[in-house]
């Protein structure tokens, strides 16, 4: 990796983490902000919620094609100050069309920054440095996220709407940091093509969707993708919290300690992680992921399993949490390395930005499917199907090593002699650069 790739790689790691901190500062505290704050009502509030999934549905299939042919950078610029716009329109926004059309521009931009970002990564990394730079985006997104929850917590104040505005401005303009970041990059060669960087606006390939979805390996990937989502992320806000709640008897105040630990456990275990599966095959590890999210969505289930012991039920919702946390630092420096290395250089957007479609599509169904199911008292069906859910990335993460080749399953096994990269602390120089 040159010197300049890595102070690229720096500067869009730290504009990333700073977003990620701004994020933290609203997320929280949306639906609460939406429903009394506004006094919008739940409904609303919710509406605002699905906004973001359909505005991330509409971009998606588009914005990939866009960042091959104009390149990633004016891609995240613009999606980052879209997003610092919806963000402050939120803020800002007093009546149902604004609060939902603010949401739309919010939800796009994000949208568009993350393939966008995920491009730059892979432009400023080699394929064995990969795994360490998007391990380090996701634990310096996470960090960021906690932090800013944290300080947000303290700054808010559900009696006056204006305490909500300052959150939502600090919110934008973290946005505009990304941006700028972004926009300062300068790279004159990456270790993705044989020659310079592509300017802004030269057509870079014809790969297009058909020849994405022949692409046998990344089918695969993204149906695994999509039960990954659906498994875990799609069901912290609906199903796996109405479960905690009726069925474990814990308080909502606790599930805040629970998400505590599930961000704990991926800043504690991150790089630790990281050291332990550097060397082992992607597809392997993507399996050991669904075993250790079996094994969540048992203690989870048995936090039901002994009515009137609250201690039990804590302890068991907590855990499962901490474990979902630690599935998530193993997939961090797997699952959208892999999705690089899957890509032809001159797709990279449009992978990128399929992964993120399937992403958002599990983000959307899971919910929906975890809520109707708690609503109609399916609990015991609920924790079988996500059991099953999880046995099967297991048994497809297997199915799809078969299809991969040395390299892409594994590029410092495929690579004679080369060398892991020394485990530093997250914020210093090497460990952003090595990223």
């Amino acid at each position: 990796m040159t010197t300049a790739m890595g102070a690229a790689l720096r500067r869009i790691q730290l504009g990333n983490a700073l977003s990620a901190f701004g994020n933290g500062f609203t997320v929280p505290f949306l639906f609460v902000y939406v429903a009394r704050v506004r006094d919008l009502g739940a409904n609303t509030a919710g509406m605002v919620l699905a906004t973001f999934a359909v505005a991330a549905l509409v971009v998606l299939p588009f914005i990939g094609r866009v960042i091959d042919r104009r390149g990633p950078q004016s891609v995240a610029v613009a999606g980052a100050v879209a997003a610092a716009v919806g963000s402050m329109g939120l803020g800002l926004a007093a009546s149902e069309p604004l609060v939902i059309a603010a949401a739309g521009v919010l939800g796009a931009g994000m949208a568009a920054v993350q393939p966008a970002l995920a491009t730059l990564i892979v432009w400023c990394s080699t394929p064995v440095t990969r795994s360490r730079a998007f391990a380090t985006q996701f634990f310096l997104g996470n960090l960021g996220l906690g932090v800013g929850g944290l300080l947000g917590g303290l700054l808010v104040d559900t009696s006056a709407a204006s305490s909500f505005v300052r959150l939502f401005a600090i919110d934008a303009a973290m946005f505009l940091v990304l941006g700028a970041a972004v926009a300062t990059v300068k790279l004159k060669r990456s270790s993705v093509f044989d020659g310079p960087v592509p300017a802004a606006g030269e057509q870079l390939g014809g790969v297009g969707r058909r020849s994405l979805l022949g692409d046998r390996a990344m089918v695969q990937l993204c149906v695994l993708g999509f039960v990954m989502f659906f498994a875990c992320y799609g069901q912290f806000e609906s199903g796996l919290t109405a479960f905690a709640v009726d069925v474990a008897r814990i308080s909502p105040s606790m599930l805040g300690i629970a998400l505590a630990a599930n961000t704990a456990a991926i800043v504690l275990a991150q790089f630790v992680v990281l050291k332990l599966v550097e060397r082992r095959r992607r597809s392997r590890v993507i399996a050991l992921v669904g075993l250790v999210w079996t094994v969540a969505w048992c203690a989870a289930g048995a936090a039901g399993l002994v009515p009137g012991s609250e201690a039990i039920g804590i302890t068991a919702i907590i855990s499962a949490y901490a474990l979902f946390g630690l599935g998530e630092a193993m997939l961090s420096p797997t699952v959208a390395p892999l999705v690089a290395d899957l890509a032809p250089p001159s797709a990279l957007g449009r992978y990128n930005s399929a992964f993120s479609l399937v992403k958002q599509l599990a983000l959307a169904v899971g919910p929906a499917a975890g809520g109707l199911m708690a609503g109609a008292g399916l609990y015991g069906t609920y924790i079988a199907a996500l059991i099953g859910c999880s046995l099967g990335i297991t048994a497809l993460a297997l199915r799809l090593g078969k299809r991969l080749t040395a390299q892409q399953d594994n590029p410092l096994r495929a690579v004679t002699g080369a060398p892991v990269p020394a485990p530093r602390a997250a914020a210093s120089d090497e460990v952003i650069t090595a990223a």
